[in-house]
């Protein structure tokens, strides 16, 4: 069956009055999320990731990346109306959005933003549809000592590219290397660090770690700081740009697509990153640089645009090679897991209805979202009124329901709570918990395929310096080393702490 015939195939799928209703309450539930300030994709994806083990998987993958995706769009609104991002990708928006905003224009703001969200999503998709295939043969045919050396290799780039200090990111992936050890030996069947409880053969609770690190920190971190919200409240009619609106944004969403693509494929390199690096560059390249952080349409089309171009390319190491770009996709991993889906190269060949399932659904997605976040933004911005007191209760019972539902256990309660408790502790000391959530999800992989690895060369450690190894080494470290160079190039670095500073 031709790749066409295949993408028909998904969209029978995401068409389906079944792929409609969840592709919708995903999309939806996401822009809530990202409204909400605080809360970003990977919480919202694990609140709700209870409630897809009972679907089929290709419907389940669909609910949690509209989730993912609408959360990304979600976080412009209050970014451009409130000036607080509803997720970390949207602190650029603030700065030229609001001001926007202020003069009036946050109509127009919105709905470039919007566009651009909507291009960006697009070609992402593309990139999703085209690259992954022949990546995935390319993967099927190299043995397991080159996927160890993909797997440390994303980590070192995690650790490269921390915005924070590169000791304690390497701190956490250690720590989520660590935890991944925990429970029966899958080759020997020796149970490790369980300490005698039954419960824990299993391993720790992905679910519970991940709810707790990030959603009931982000709670606690977020009581700290409650305050009253004023929203500018713009009228439908006014969300039509001008055309000349249209002509400045127009090349800066081109190229944020480009940024957005590029970014989203490498590993650690989140999508934050590529709002930051885009706003550099927009600003570099503009005939009036000293309108950026006064109202300048392109601050606001260039990051929205790159933070969307995201998400389809994140998903390319998740489904070539089984490892996730970012927190939001090694919750899918673990979503693809359970339903006896395995991420990475036979991905395409043992369940093509899946991915083309996913790859059809983002498109009905980015319409969904485009309908969804222009005409009822000011139902939207409404959720902002609700006192944050109220929402907490909401949100923690709806976690524990959820974390329990996984294994019916009360272990994975505590699970959630304690890691919740140590999440807030370690946050406010600086460390970041998505470092730890990656390794977390690589650490069982990298262990299984470094054992395999030295059980198929007799022992030999020269397996990992082979010929196809420093080639992919080679490949891969090249691209990383032209692509931060590009970033420098256009002071990412400075921008990401001036425009921090500023939002």
């Amino acid at each position: 069956m031709s790749g066409f015939d295949q993408l028909l195939g998904g969209f029978s799928v995401a068409l389906s009055w079944k792929g409609l209703t969840y592709c919708f309450l995903g999309c939806l539930w996401g822009t809530v999320v990202g409204v909400l300030p605080g809360l970003g994709p990977l919480a919202g994806m694990t609140l709700l990731f209870p409630l897809t083990f009972g679907l089929d998987p290709a419907i389940g993958i669909i609910m949690l990346t509209g989730i993912f995706y609408g959360a990304m769009y979600g976080g412009s609104t209050t970014s451009i109306l409130v000036r607080i991002p509803g997720e970390a990708a949207s602190v650029v928006t603030c700065i030229d959005g609001y001001e926007m905003a202020r003069k009036g224009r946050a109509g127009p703001a919105l709905m470039i933003a919007a566009l651009g969200s909507f291009v960006g999503g697009t070609v992402s998709i593309l990139g999703l549809m085209f690259i992954t295939p022949p990546l995935a043969k390319v993967m099927i045919a190299i043995g397991p000592s080159v996927q160890v050396v993909l797997i440390l290799l994303a980590l070192a780039v995690i650790t490269a590219v921390s915005g924070g200090s590169r000791a304690k990111t390497a701190a956490m992936i250690a720590l989520g290397l660590a935890l991944a050890t925990v429970g029966l030996d899958r080759l020997t069947g020796v149970p490790r660090f369980t300490f005698g409880s039954a419960e824990l053969t299993a391993g720790l609770s992905f679910t519970a770690l991940a709810i707790g690190l990030f959603g009931i920190s982000e709670i606690l971190i977020n009581l700290e700081n409650v305050a009253a919200v004023k929203a500018i409240r713009p009228k439908f009619k006014e969300l039509i740009p001008r055309w000349a609106d249209l002509r400045e944004s127009a090349p800066a969403v081109g190229r944020a697509s480009v940024i957005g693509f590029v970014f989203g494929i490498i590993p650690g390199v989140s999508h934050v990153v590529s709002t930051f690096v885009s706003y550099a560059v927009e600003k570099r390249l503009s005939k009036h640089p000293e309108q950026f952080g006064k109202g300048a349409i392109a601050g606001v089309a260039g990051p929205e645009t790159a933070n969307n171009a995201v998400t389809g390319t994140a998903m390319i190491p998740l489904l070539a090679l089984g490892i996730p770009s970012i927190p939001a996709t090694a919750l899918l991993i673990s979503a693809l897991t359970i339903h006896g889906v395995q991420p990475g190269p036979l991905l395409l060949t043992d369940h093509p209805e899946v991915f083309w399932a996913l790859v059809a659904s983002m498109y009905v997605g980015n319409v969904i979202l485009l309908i969804l976040n222009l005409p009822l933004v000011g139902i939207f911005v409404n959720l902002l009124r609700i006192p944050y007191s109220w929402l907490v209760p909401i949100i923690l019972i709806i976690s524990v329901i959820g974390v329990y539902s996984v294994n019916f256990s009360t272990s994975d309660i505590w699970i959630m709570v304690i890691s919740g408790v140590i999440g807030y502790v370690l946050r406010k000391f600086g460390y970041e918990m998505a470092p730890l959530l990656l390794a977390l999800v690589l650490g069982e992989r990298l262990e299984e395929n470094f054992r395999l690895a030295l059980t198929m060369s007799g022992g030999s450690y020269g397996t990992f310096v082979d010929y196809a190894s420093i080639y992919v080494v080679t490949c891969v470290v090249g691209l990383l080393l032209l692509t931060w160079a590009v970033a420098r190039s256009f002071g990412y670095r400075k921008s990401f702490a001036d425009q921090a500073e500023q939002a």
